[in-house]
This record gives structure tokens, sequence and C-alpha cells, in this order.
């Protein structure tokens, strides 16, 4: 007896092939259009948009029938959804605010924020292998550890005096740098 789930015509093939390229196709087009902030991690909705064509992709290729309309559709509206909430983010202070995660500073200089580090729910062995990512061979050469809002944790070590103070605006806890104002 064959397993019906692992026989393929060479017509069922042949669809699942064209289906692909189809939204394949149809992913680039979209993306086109709305731009490439379709797929960055700058914020929650664009992390979600990012699972959402991926786990669409699949499913309009892969369904027992093919519902290629139906995926086709869903994507539109996945991409339109984005480009609205962009607008409203880009317009409108309390939507962005809503919407936004907050910046965390986890590190200021040699100083570890356990606080902050519990409230962003990042260990401080997370911490630790974030800062031998960076090259970072000694917690006084850091003058910041930030969570950003993406879930990227960026680490800035280095030359104290050249650090632009701007670059920690919006930043939660960036009062407790220590750092000399722009000039």
């Amino acid at each position: 007896m064959k397993d019906q789930w692992s026989v393929l015509s060479l017509g069922d093939v042949v669809v699942l092939v064209l289906s692909a390229w189809l939204v394949y196709a149809a992913i680039i087009i979209y993306t086109r259009l709305s731009g490439l902030r379709s797929f960055s991690k700058m914020s929650a909705p664009d992390f979600a948009m990012t699972l959402a064509v991926g786990s669409l992709f699949a499913s309009s290729i892969s369904a027992p029938r093919q519902r290629m309309i139906a995926g086709l559709v869903a994507l539109a509206v996945l991409f339109l959804t984005q480009q609205i909430i962009a607008w409203f983010r880009t317009r409108i202070g309390p939507i962005r605010t809503l919407i936004d995660n907050r910046p965390v500073l986890l590190m200021a200089g040699d100083q570890i924020l356990g606080d902050n580090l519990e409230r962003a729910n990042v260990t401080r062995s997370d911490l630790m292998a974030k800062l031998r990512e960076a090259n970072a061979v000694s917690r006084s050469d850091v003058i910041a550890v930030v969570f950003e809002t993406t879930g990227d944790i960026s680490v800035l070590h280095g030359d104290r005096d050249s650090v632009d103070p701007e670059l920690f605006s919006g930043v939660d806890g960036a009062e407790r740098l220590k750092l000399r104002s722009a000039r």
C-alpha cells in the first residue's frame, strides 16, 4: 500500500513549482511597490510582517489543494496593512508609542543595569555573549549596551569622548550615561 502523503504525480510537482514561482514573484512585486521596509525588523509590526510573509509563502505553495488566489490576496493585504501602520506610526505620536517598543539601556559604561536587564528579560550571560560578539575585551571599554526595539543588542565601545549623545535619544535609562554634549 502506497503512503498517499508521500506520493506526488508529475502534475503535482509542476503545480508546486509554478505556484512557488508565482508566489515568489508576487512577493518581489509587492516588496518593490511598498519598499524594502517590508522586510526590516525595525519594529514589532515589521518583524510580524516578515514572519507572516514566510508563513503565507509556505502555505500558499504546499497546501494540499492549491489556494493560490487566496495566498496572493492575503499577501497583498499584509503588505497594505504594513503600509497603513507605517503611515500612522510616522504621523501620529500616540500610535507610534502604542506600537513601538522603546530601546532600553543595559549597561552604562562598565556598570550593568540589573533592573533594566530584568525588564528586558535579558540574562547576564546573554549580555556577556553580546559583549564578546562585539569584540569588547574589557567592560571598562564599554560605553553603552542597548537592547534595541528589534530585540537586537547594540554594544558601543571605544572612545567615550567621540560619542554623540543624540544616539541615545529615546533610550530608556540614557540619563545614566555620562556623555559629553555634542560638539
